[in-house]
């Protein structure tokens, strides 16, 4: 996964603790790192491990790379 700004390369729950909104993207896809306890995973290779085929990984970071975008232009507005 190829995410704005390296976020691929944090630890999952520090993403969802500072994004909640990846949480959500990533619940919809059944990916369920935010009832997880451990959360020691980085968040490259959360969607990875889970096997869901090119076309959902590649779905995942486009939804997620959107969000980024959009929190940027907040951001400095």
């Amino acid at each position: 996964m190829k995410l704005l700004h390296d976020l691929g390369s944090s630890n999952i729950k520090d993403v969802i603790k500072t994004h909640p909104k990846i949480g959500e993207i990533l619940d919809k896809h059944e990916i369920g790192c935010t009832r997880c306890t451990v959360g020691t995973c980085l968040l490259q290779d959360v969607v990875t491990v889970h096997f869901l085929g090119d076309e959902t990984e590649a779905q995942i970071e486009q939804e997620i790379n959107a969000y980024l975008e959009t929190r940027q232009e907040v951001s400095f507005c």
